[in-house]
């Protein structure tokens, strides 16, 4: 990446936070070698990465496994990071409001290198097994909700994030090399391009997307809705969805600026 060319850039603490992100959500522990292979670093590098980042409280070692867990000093800096965001608060009801109505998952989500995070989540309240909820990560360019934040995005960033996935994540990055031709050009300020999956990230999922700025200088961040495909229709969501969907973002949107 071109940070690390700068002499401000510290190699060993940006080392550190990825031996932390290595670990997804549901995934309770992970080994040295797991670890090294995720990063790609040498072992003997993850093996000191893991020994600091324990001492610090941000792993925990399970010597009977060999293996390592998040510590609670992360638990502190995610607790710390989440309680700061207002959106969150304003958006609950919102979402709330449109997963009664459409019967399907809403989510809000924000970009983390190759990934979508949720950071806000409201249930699809028909009775479904779903391991999705807040902290959960998916991919950024097979995704509804994050062809929404990459199409919303203005150029430069769009541009440093398709960098990103042809280092990082080569498979995103061709995925999405057939829409780019189809998304706006953004330079300035955010367009609003709603996005869809059908059946594209799972085949038994449906999902639109809409990405906003929420300014205060809030990163750029999608909200989404969907659900299986056996209770959440393509034809539900483009027409009843969408006009739902971008009338919560305005709504969200004028909310924030009263705030």
């Amino acid at each position: 990446m071109a940070e690390a060319d700068d002499r401000r850039f510290v190699t060993a603490l940006a080392r550190g936070l990825e031996v932390l992100s290595c670990f997804r959500s549901g995934e309770k522990l992970l080994g040295n070698q797991e670890i090294a292979a995720r990063c790609g670093l040498p072992k003997s590098t993850v093996s000191r990465l893991t020994f600091t980042l324990t001492a610090l409280g941000y792993l925990h070692h399970l010597p009977e496994e060999g293996k390592y867990r998040l510590g609670t000093a992360t638990l502190a800096l995610g607790s710390a990071m989440l309680s700061g965001l207002d959106v969150r608060r304003l958006a609950r009801p919102l979402m709330a409001k449109l997963s009664a109505l459409l019967q399907c998952e809403v989510a809000l989500a924000t970009r983390d290198r190759h990934n979508m995070v949720y950071i806000e989540h409201s249930p699809c309240p028909q009775p479904i097994v779903s391991n999705l909820g807040i902290g959960v990560r998916l991919p950024l360019a097979t995704t509804a909700i994050g062809r929404a934040w990459l199409a919303a995005s203005p150029a430069h960033e769009r541009q440093q994030a398709l960098d990103y996935l042809r280092r990082h994540a080569p498979e995103q990055w061709q995925a999405v090399q057939p829409e780019l031709a189809h998304w706006p050009t953004t330079v300035g300020g955010v367009r609003p391009w709603i996005c869809h999956s059908f059946g594209a990230w799972q085949s038994d999922v449906n999902a639109i997307a809409l990405a906003f700025a929420p300014g205060r200088g809030l990163p750029l961040m999608a909200i989404s809705c969907g659900g299986p495909s056996r209770l959440v229709s393509a034809e539900l969501l483009l027409r009843r969805g969408r006009p739902e969907l971008e009338r919560l973002v305005r709504r969200l949107q004028q909310l924030i600026q009263r705030a």
